[in-house]
């Protein structure tokens, strides 16, 4: 469905300064990377940037050190995917750690409440009774809840990392690192990531009123197995800065550290904690506790992340794989129906696509509209927004929008709410993803609308898609030395991409696997290795030429054990 995919090789990059230990071939990589040292490319938790240079952050520890010295109720307040869960979790056992003796929690129920703190949910909220709460992943554009917690007497702490609105809601204290003005250097913190921040903020500030002059300090790393699953799920950039957050907490999980629900989601997902990457959090850890969110209430993923019982976990995470099977049937159907709608109009404007795709099916479930709306922003590289009725049979639309780089997609919703006031009942997000409502009435204004924006503000030249690649490998570096050290020299993910490399091959053997994938035995040029490949999805019913030239990853195989290795291919064409 995309214009031709184009395979564009990185650019070198400086050679920088390196350890003699070092393969060349991570020197490449790292270099191409914007990384002149190892430490560069792998910081440690000695360079994260300072908590206190977070704007609102003296506020926030006033409020927190006061709630625990006078022993108020406080209340955290999560979201329903993933970020949102380990915040929670986070802020809940760091508050515990810090001396805090009330702390409750509560999620917003996707289906009933929608996003973030809304009067509605803070109507709820009012049995527990706190005296403090707070927000965590969410609330940067929760003015009406906000007031309504006000309006209550309660204090609220906003904590978040999604862009505020014209207008701040009127928390007592807010910390989120993309407020205007503020001076944090990382604006790529994701919301568990803010709440780690305000708790190494808080046990300074505890620290220098003398409260741990007869006891020991909490040792809040404990909590950074937590912050990488979230970091990594919620598709942040990795700066320097969530590069060595997510490093720590890998290597905690990777010990057999993580806390008790994190160890039992591994082993529900058949990973090998002693191997666990940044891939497996995103492709297998992630998955499974937003699945409770998108079909369930993510109260469930919480829970399992607070646990202290084995066996309490396990149970857990065997439900969550189970609702997680269930996601992935649901979120095929409205694939494939997207796919349908997507094919007949281009068959109707003759196999011109649209310059956006904007999409709504009223049996669609509301919380598998951003899993669609990825999917098909994959297959045609455009922005893509997906709808679905709020509840069965209401006319009330929730969407959510996805993004190709270069092309922001909350600033796009922005721009249509100043042209078009009232079109949306509400909206927020990234660059990259977004959400909103609006009623069902208004779906087809909006939708010529979105086209409009970004037919006016999207460059062209971004339709033009691209993979990246490290270039080519030798023929001394298809072992399991050189895997082993890329799977270990990450963490990979958004901004600080996973090694691809691109080379032309000779076919010796090929077959389809569950008539889906196509399994391939290849061989470089001018060499008598036999290179295991396998392209997941790629089999297009005809038999691929003799010689290829595809894009492909480095990994060790499990499959076979011992020191094999294979090639994953992300995308082949045949050489003429």
């Amino acid at each position: 469905m995309h214009d031709g995919l184009k395979i564009v090789r990185r650019e070198a990059g400086d050679a920088g300064q390196w350890d003699a230990r070092t393969l060349p071939l991570l020197q490449r990589i790292y270099a191409a990377r914007g990384a002149a040292s190892v430490e560069q490319a792998q910081p440690k938790l000695a360079q994260l940037h300072a908590p206190e240079l977070l704007g609102g952050m003296q506020a926030a520890v006033e409020l927190l050190a006061a709630a625990i010295e006078q022993g108020k109720r406080i209340l955290v307040v999560g979201d329903f995917d993933c970020d949102g869960a380990t915040a929670c979790a986070v802020g809940v056992r760091g508050l515990r750690m810090l001396g805090a003796g009330d702390v409750v929690h509560a999620v917003p129920n996707r289906m009933v409440h929608g996003y973030g703190l809304s009067p509605s949910l803070v109507e709820e909220l009012a049995a527990l009774k706190p005296d403090l709460l707070i927000t965590v992943d969410h609330g940067i554009a929760c003015h009406a809840g906000v007031t309504a917690a006000k309006a209550l007497g309660w204090q609220v702490l906003v904590t978040d990392h999604h862009l505020p609105g014209e207008h701040l809601p009127p928390a007592d204290a807010i910390v989120d690192p993309n407020v205007e003005g503020d001076s944090f250097p990382s604006k790529a913190l994701a919301g568990v990531g803010v709440i780690f921040y305000v708790l190494m903020a808080l046990r300074r500030h505890l620290r220098d009123q003398g409260r741990y002059a007869a006891q020991p300090e909490p040792d809040l790393l404990t909590l950074l197995d937590l912050v990488a699953v979230g970091t990594v799920a919620d598709l942040v950039v990795l700066d320097a800065n969530n590069r060595a957050l997510v490093g720590a907490g890998l290597r905690r999980l990777r010990n057999g550290q993580g806390c008790v629900g994190l160890r039992a989601l591994i082993e529900a997902s058949g990973r090998d904690a002693r191997r666990l990457t940044a891939s497996d959090i995103g492709f297998a850890l992630g998955p499974r506790l937003n699945a409770a969110g998108r079909l369930e209430d993510m109260a469930l993923g919480i829970k399992l992340l607070l646990t202290e019982n084995p066996v309490q976990a396990r149970e857990i995470a065997a439900l969550l794989e189970e609702i997680n099977a269930e996601r992935r049937a649901v979120q095929q159907l409205m694939t494939d129906d997207a796919e349908l709608a997507v094919s007949r109009a281009l068959l109707d404007d003759g196999g011109q696509r649209p310059v956006a795709a904007c999409l709504f099916d009223a049996q669609w479930h509301p919380g598998v509209v951003g899993l669609v709306a990825s999917k098909m922003k994959d297959r045609l590289h455009r922005p893509v927004i997906a709808f679905a009725p709020s509840e069965p049979g209401s006319d009330a639309l929730r969407g959510s929008a996805r993004s190709i780089g270069g092309f922001h997609i909350r600033d796009a919703l922005a721009a249509i709410n100043a042209t078009h006031p009232g079109l949306m009942e509400k909206f927020g997000g990234h660059a990259m993803a977004a959400g909103l409502s609006l009623a069902l009435g208004k779906f087809e204004a909006f939708k010529l609308a979105f086209e409009q924006q970004v037919f006016a503000t999207l460059d062209p030249a971004l339709l033009q898609q691209q993979l990246l690649s490290d270039g080519e490998l030798s023929a001394a570096e298809f072992d399991f030395n050189h895997a082993e050290a890329l799977r270990l020299a990450g963490p990979w993910g958004q901004g600080f991409a996973e090694p691809l490399f691109d080379g032309s091959f000779e076919v010796l053997e090929w077959r389809v696997l569950k008539e889906r994938h196509l399994k391939l035995v290849l061989r470089p040029p001018g060499s008598t290795l036999r290179l295991n490949a396998i392209h997941f999805g790629g089999w297009a019913g005809t038999a691929p030429g003799q010689h290829l030239h595809i894009a492909y990853r480095l990994v060790g195989d499990d499959y076979r054990g011992g020191q094999a290795i294979q090639l994953i291919v992300e995308h082949c064409q045949p050489v003429p």
